[in-house]
């Protein structure tokens, strides 16, 4: 199953049918048996379904899940119909699956807290466990002032902006990729911060006015080759709290912890899963939460990291990566094909 949605996490389920999920984003997992599932956009997973029922049709369905407040949505659920072979007379009616309510943040958080790496002989997991880089970066919805003469539709005539570290990514006229292999100053920085800049309470039900606007600019981070990385994604409560599907380029990652609130340095890290967390490309970070993942930047190249929300994106919740060549030949980004089209 492939979320293709834009905007929305769903919940998906099949009546009178238990889904079990093997796989997620491309890597095998441990079996887990559940009655619904919830996918964010730009995830996958790999499902079983036990057709073992009474020969019959059976809906299954989808809708949003979603947690901002005073922002609208489609609220409707899409359907299709498992059909089973063979000579029956199907029911007159048919019953819809249980489906979470739109806003249950706790039945999106068990779900994806439940999954964990087969770690099998066959298939072993190879978790970081001497971090050489670590980062902190808030993700939050913000606002800026509307420009003149504009039509913004953010708290008090603003419009909206998005960002990470308090920094709202703006994209170049150049493309990093380009800049960076062709040494063209000017593009880009690189001084991603590593931790927020400003420190309070992310998560408060109140938050000053000021802290809503961000810094505009096209910041990078660079990274050494085969470096291991730990990156906290600090949900905020800035403007709107919400779920944030937070996707990285070039690599997948181990996701070894998630939490509610503020991500405590000291005493979160000792519940990190360390020995079957699930290898992903897209981490959800839950509303007003954290998340954690680990990587080894073993792919030379300039890799783009967003939240898989497309409004945010475009907003500006994202940063880039580059990692550096390493020593040996196989170690280094590759050239520009020759037939590359131009821009």
């Amino acid at each position: 199953m492939v979320n293709a949605d834009v905007n929305d996490i769903l919940f998906f389920a099949v009546a009178g049918h238990p889904i079990t999920v093997v796989g997620a984003d491309g890597s095998y997992t441990k079996p887990l048996t559940r009655d619904y599932i919830a996918i964010a956009p730009g995830q996958t997973l790999d499902a079983l379904l036990h057709a073992n029922q009474q020969p019959d049709h059976y809906y299954m369905a989808a809708r949003a899940y979603f947690t901002a407040i005073n922002v609208d949505f489609d609220r409707s659920t899409t359907t299709a119909i498992v059909q089973y072979n063979g000579n029956y007379t199907p029911s007159p009616s048919l019953s819809l699956p249980y489906l979470p309510n739109y806003n249950d943040t706790s039945a999106s958080f068990n779900f994806s807290s439940s999954l964990r790496s087969l770690a099998s002989e066959d298939h072993p997991v190879s978790v970081p466990k001497n971090v050489t880089t670590q980062l902190i970066t808030t993700v939050s919805v913000n606002t800026l002032p509307c420009i003149p003469n504009g039509t913004c539709q953010g708290p008090n005539g603003t419009r909206f902006s998005a960002s990470m570290n308090n920094i709202s990514f703006i994209l170049p006229s150049i493309d990093i990729l380009q800049a960076y292999y062709g040494h063209i100053k000017g593009v880009y920085g690189d001084h991603f911060p590593k931790y927020p800049p400003y420190i309070f309470n992310f998560t408060d039900e109140y938050l000053p006015l000021n802290l809503e606007i961000p810094k505009l600019g096209t910041e990078v981070y660079i990274l050494d080759y085969n470096s291991t990385v730990e990156i906290v994604f600090q949900g905020t409560n800035l403007v709107a709290g919400i779920d944030h599907p937070m996707h990285l380029h070039g690599h997948s990652f181990y996701v070894v912890g998630l939490g509610q609130g503020n991500f405590d340095p000291e005493k979160d890290p000792l519940g990190y899963n360390l020995v079957d967390p699930p290898y992903r490309n897209t981490v959800t970070v839950p509303k007003n939460g954290w998340s954690t993942i680990r990587f080894k930047a073993d792919n030379p190249g300039v890799w783009f990291m967003h939240c898989h929300l497309d409004r945010h994106l475009t907003w500006g919740m994202d940063m880039v990566f580059i990692v550096r060549d390493g020593d040996q030949w196989d170690e280094r980004m590759l050239p520009p094909p020759p037939d590359m089209p131009p821009c």
